[in-house]
């Protein structure tokens, strides 16, 4: 950096001209070079040069490994809770602890503030976020904090993910209902930001485009009754569908339930299937047919990735997608 300027740096609108860079992507390189100690932070509008940049991406020595979510670990799906174990213990035998913060002020429609005081407080070599929203997704990267998603990523960012083929699940799915013979097909998706659901979203119209069935896709807030009533709109409806499509297993049981409380039967009136797998599905009767994925493949496949982000500073940005098994019940 000294070879073109000596002790200062010149001003952001200088650097983006001279660069052909936009100033967000300017400030992001500048925050991670103050965090090397190659420049320091702004005084009085100039930021000084303190020493030569280094070609390569410096390792971090921190053998910690930091695991960021909305809830604690009892709240948390039992497919999470195992890859979670699992990745502990692949980290572990790398050298490295997992260490998991659940915390709620990250997750809010502005999420800078939490984010910030966090990743000062806690000097992980790499982070891991669960369920984590695009603004979160685009301060990791704007900050140059190492990062992996356990899940999907925004559409127009280019960060390590890995989660569930969610796109491929729902295309294989509505097909199935399809060739069923349902013709009136919903898919009900919680009302979120999540990516692999915008994923679901996508590969549930990619199987009936151009078909004659009828697709629906109903969203609706996390709460049970809120879930009924949005249910109980669709079965109002002339026609109403007949194959629904549930994307959190947990809401699959509600929808079941309901629906054999208001006298149906399944499949003869209507058929469910869900998107993901819990243990305690097993357990259902009519059983039920879903996608279930194994969480010690995901957990492999994360491991990878954030092993090699924390020893060398950098990863393959390809998302990483894991195509679940169907397990056939007796719900469709």
């Amino acid at each position: 950096m000294r070879g073109e300027w000596e002790d200062l740096l010149p001003s952001e609108r200088t650097l983006c001209t001279r660069l052909r860079i936009s100033r967000p992507t300017l400030r992001a390189v500048l925050t991670q070079l103050e965090r090397e100690k190659v420049i320091s932070p702004v005084e009085n509008k100039k930021r000084r040069i303190l020493a030569a940049a280094s070609t390569e991406k410096p390792v971090a020595s921190s053998r910690l490994i930091a695991l960021l979510t909305p809830v604690p670990a009892q709240l948390m799906p039992p497919f999470v809770l195992f890859w979670v174990d699992a990745l502990r213990e692949l980290l572990a035998e790398a050298g490295y602890q997992l260490e998991v913060h659940a915390s709620a002020h990250c997750f809010t429609a502005k999420p800078a503030g939490g984010l910030k005081k966090l990743t000062q407080r806690v000097q992980a070599a790499a982070w891991v976020m669960f369920r984590s929203t695009p603004v979160m997704q685009h301060w990791f990267a704007e900050q140059g904090v190492p990062v992996i998603v356990a899940g999907s990523c925004a559409e127009d960012l280019d960060v390590a993910s890995v989660d569930i083929d969610y796109r491929a699940t729902c295309r294989h799915a509505a097909g199935m209902l399809k060739q069923k013979g349902h013709q009136r097909i919903a898919l009900l998706l919680p009302d979120s930001s999540h990516g692999g659901d915008s994923e679901s979203e996508h590969g549930f119209h990619e199987a009936l485009s151009g078909t004659t069935a009828t697709p629906f896709v109903l969203r609706h807030h996390e709460g049970t009754s809120q879930l009924i009533d949005c249910l109980d709109e669709a079965l109002r409806r002339k026609p109403a569908p007949t194959a629904f499509l549930v994307a959190r297993s947990i809401h699959t049981l509600t929808v079941i339930t309901h629906l054999l409380r208001m006298g149906h039967r399944l499949p003869r009136d209507f058929a469910v299937v869900s998107r993901d797998d819990d243990a305690f599905l097993d357990h259902v009767v009519p059983r039920i047919t879903r996608y279930a994925a194994d969480p010690a493949k995901f957990a492999k496949r994360l491991s990878k990735l954030v092993l090699e982000l924390a020893q060398t500073g950098r990863t393959s940005t390809k998302p990483v997608r894991l195509m679940p098994d169907l397990k056939r019940g007796e719900t469709v």
